[in-house]
C-alpha cells in the first residue's frame, strides 16, 4: 500500500515488506505469518539473542538508510533532474520485476517454509535449500534475460509520451539495469537461508556495500565529467556505461558480499534437480494472496510513474517539475523516519501479537496494537511538523548540489511539505497490516488493498488533471496520504470482529492530544524560521543550515513540553526512562 516509486534494497536497507524497499527477514523468523510461535518464554537464551538480533538489525538499518541516502544524494549531484528521471526509470523497471516475482513472496511464504522444514527435516532443512536456491537462481537467470530481450517492450510501455531522446536513453540504461534482478533475487534468497540460521547480520550490512558502490560510481562519474545538468540526448556512451553499469555492479557485490555468510553458518552450496520435493503447488498456495498484494501496487506504480513522465523536466514558464528522482528522494526521506521509529515499534510487538494470537489472546494482541497505534503516533507526529515546516530548509541542505540546483531543491521543499501529511496514517495501515500477518492472515491485506489502491489512482489521476504540472508530484503524494487513511480505517474495521475492542477511545484521545502538541510546535516552528536570516526564494546553504538546526530544536523542544503539559502518555514515559537513566 506504499505508493512509493521502487522498493530498492540500495536505498532502505530493511524494513516493512512489501512497501519499504529493502529484503526484511524478522529477528523473530518463528513469528512470521503462518507460522506458530513456538519458542517457550523460559528460553532467556533465546530471548536473550533475540534482543541482540534486534539491535544487529537496527544499527544496519540506521547506516544502510543513512548510506543510501547519500546514495541518491550522488546520483542527484552528477545527473541533475532531467537525467535523474531517467535514471530512476530505469532503476525502477528491475525492481518493480523483482517484486512482482518474489519481493512479496519472499517474508509472506518463503520463510515460513523454510523455518517449517528446517525445524522438521533429519537434515536440518538443508536439502530443501539447496532445491530451492537452484531453482531460483534458473528461474531467476531466466527472467533477467527476457526482461533484457524486452527491454525496448518494457521502455515503450513505462516511457509512454516521452520524446526518442528520453525513451533511447531508458532503454540503454535498461540494458545494463534489468540484469540487477537476478542478483536482487539471489541475494534475497540468500539472506532467507541466513536467518533462518539465526545469521542476522550480513543480509542488514550488504546492501551497505551495493550503496558504497554505487556512492563510488557517481563520484567518479562527477570527477570525469563534472556535475553538470544535462538533457537525455546529451549522455554519451561512457556516462551510461558508468551510470548503468556501475549500479549493476552494486548489486552484485552485494550478493557476493552474502557468501562467505553461508560458508560460516554451515550451508554448502549443492545444485538439486528434484523440484518435485519443494512442494511447488503448496508454495503456490501460500504465495497466491500476495502476489495479489504486490500485483495490486505494481498497477497503482505504473500509474504514479506515467504521470510523473508526463510532466517531468521544466514547462514552459522555466519552473522545474518534480517527476520521478524529485518524488522518490521524498518518499525515501518518509521511509528513513518510518523505517527508524515505526519499523523498530512494529518489530518489537510483531512477535509478541504473533504469540498473542497463536495462544488465542486476542485481548493482548489489541492491547499491543493500541499501544503501537499511540506510540507511532506520539513519536512520528513531531518529525512530520519538521519536514512539513523546515521542507524548504531541508530539501536546500539535503539535496541541493551539483547538478541538482535551486529550483530542483524548491520543486522538493513543496513535494515534502504534502508527503508529511502522510507519515502518520502510512505507519499506522503498516502496523494493523503486520497485525493480520500476525493471525496469520495474507488474505484480508491483500484484498484490502484492491479497494485502497484503486482510491489512490482515482485521486492521483483527478489530481493530476485539476493541478497544474508544477504540482503534480505533490499531488502524487496527497493521493497516498489519503489511501493510507482509508487503509488505516478498513483494517481497523475488519480486525475488530477478529480480535476484538482496539481501544479506539484511548487512541484517538492520544491523537487529540498530539494534533495539540504538533499544532502548537508547528506555529512556533513557524515564528521562528520567519525570524530567521535568510530569503526563502533564494536559501544560502548556511541559512538553510541555521534554519534546519535551530528550527528543528525548537520544534522537537515546543512538542516535548506540550506532550509533558497535556499528559501524552507515550512521550512522558519515554522521558522519564531517560531521566531514571540519568538518574543512575
Amino acid at each position: 500500500m506504499s505508493g512509493g516509486l521502487y522498493r530498492s534494497a540500495n536505498a532502505h536497507g530493511g524494513g516493512l515488506p512489501p512497501d519499504d524497499g529493502a529484503t526484511f527477514i524478522s529477528a523473530e523468523p518463528l513469528n512470521q505469518p503462518g507460522v506458530e510461535a513456538t519458542a517457550p518464554p523460559q528460553e532467556v537464551v533465546a530471548e536473550t539473542s533475540a534482543a541482540a538480533n534486534s539491535a544487529v538489525m537496527a544499527v544496519g538499518s540506521l547506516v544502510s538508510r543513512g548510506t543510501g541516502f547519500i546514495r541518491n544524494l550522488m546520483v542527484g549531484a552528477a545527473l541533475g533532474n532531467a537525467v535523474g528521471d531517467v535514471y530512476t526509470t530505469a532503476q525502477f523497471l528491475p525492481n518493480q520485476v523483482y517484486e512482482f516475482l518474489l519481493g512479496g513472496v519472499l517474508t509472506s511464504v518463503l520463510i515460513p517454509v523454510l523455518v517449517r522444514r528446517r525445524n522438521a527435516d533429519p537434515d536440518r532443512g538443508e536439502a530443501y535449500a539447496q532445491r530451492l536456491l537452484s531453482l531460483a537462481v534458473l528461474a531467476l537467470a531466466a527472467a533477467a534475460l527476457i526482461a533484457v530481450l524486452l527491454a525496448p517492450v518494457i521502455t515503450a510501455i513505462y516511457a509512454s509520451g516521452k520524446d526518442a531522446a528520453y525513451k533511447g536513453l531508458v532503454n540503454d540504461l535498461s540494458y545494463l539495469m534489468l540484469p540487477m534482478l537476478f542478483f536482487t533475487g539471489v541475494s534475497a534468497l540468500i539472506a532467507a537461508v541466513l536467518n533462518t540460521r539465526g545469521h542476522f547480520a550480513a543480509p542488514m550490512w550488504a546492501p551497505i556495500l551495493n550503496n558504497l558502490v554505487v556512492i563510488g560510481t557517481f563520484g567518479l562519474y562527477i570527477v570525469l565529467y563534472g556535475a553538470r545538468a544535462l538533457q537525455p540526448d546529451q549522455m554519451d556512451a561512457g556516462r551510461i556505461l558508468l551510470a548503468g553499469g556501475g549500479t549493476l555492479l552494486g548489486v552484485a557485490v552485494q550478493s557476493a558480499g552474502l557468501l562467505p555468510a553461508l560458508r560460516k553458518v554451515g550451508f554448502r552450496w549443492k545444485w538439486r534437480f528434484d523440484f518435485r520435493e519443494l512442494g511447488l503447488r503448496e508454495l503456490a498456495r501460500l504465495g497466491g494472496w500476495m502476489f495479489c498484494y504486490v500485483g495490486v501496487n505494481q498497477l497503482g506504480l505504473f500509474v504514479v510513474v506515467n504521470l510523473l513522465l508526463r510532466v517531468s523536466g521544466s514547462g514552459g514558464d522555466g519552473k522545474t517539475r518534480a517527476g520521478l528522482l524529485i518524488y522518490n528522494n521524498v518518499f525515501l526521506l518518509l521511509m528513513m523516519a518510518h523505517g527508524i521509529i515505526a519499523v523498530s515499534i512494529i518489530t518489537a510487538l510483531m512477535p509478541r501479537m504473533s504469540a498473542a494470537a497463536a495462544e488465542g489472546r486476542f485481548r493482548d494482541v489489541t492491547a499491543d496494537l493500541s499501544r503501537g497505534t499511540r506510540m507511532v503516533t506520539a513519536v512520528l507526529a513531531p518529525v512530520a511538523v519538521c519536514y512539513a515546516v523546515l521542507a524548504g530548509p531541508i530539501a536546500r541542505v539535503v539535496f541541493q548540489y551539483g547538478a541538482f540546483n535551486g529550483d530542483n531543491a524548491r520543486a522538493t521543499s513543496t513535494v515534502l511539505l504534502v508527503a508529511a501529511v502522510g507519515l502518520v496514517p502510512f505507519a499506522i495501515s503498516q502496523l494493523f497490516t503486520f497485525a493480520f500477518y500476525a493471525l496469520p492472515d495474507t488474505r484480508t491485506p491483500a484484498l484490502v488493498n484492491i479497494p485502497v489502491v484503486a482510491l489512490r489512482v482515482l485521486l492521483q489521476v483527478g489530481l493530476f488533471l485539476a493541478l497544474s504540472a508544477t504540482f503534480a508530484a505533490a499531488g502524487m503524494m496527497l493521493g497516498n496520504a489519503v489511501s493510507y487513511v482509508a487503509a488505516a480505517v478498513i483494517s481497523a474495521m475488519l480486525l475488530r470482529p477478529r480480535v476484538g475492542r482496539i481501544g479506539l477511545g484511548g487512541i484517538m484521545r492520544t491523537m487529540g492530544r498530539v494534533v495539540v502538541a504538533a499544532l502548537g510546535a508547528a506555529l512556533v516552528g513557524l515564528v521562528v524560521v520567519k525570524l530567521l536570516p535568510g530569503d526563502p526564494a533564494h536559501l544560502s546553504w548556511t541559512a538553510a543550515a541555521v534554519q534546519l538546526v535551530i528550527g528543528g530544536a525548537v520544534i522537537g523542544a515546543t512538542y516535548l513540553g506540550l506532550a509533558m503539559v497535556l499528559r501524552i502518555g507515550e512521550i512522558t514515559e519515554v522521558v522519564g526512562m531517560v531521566r531514571r537513566r540519568l538518574g543512575r
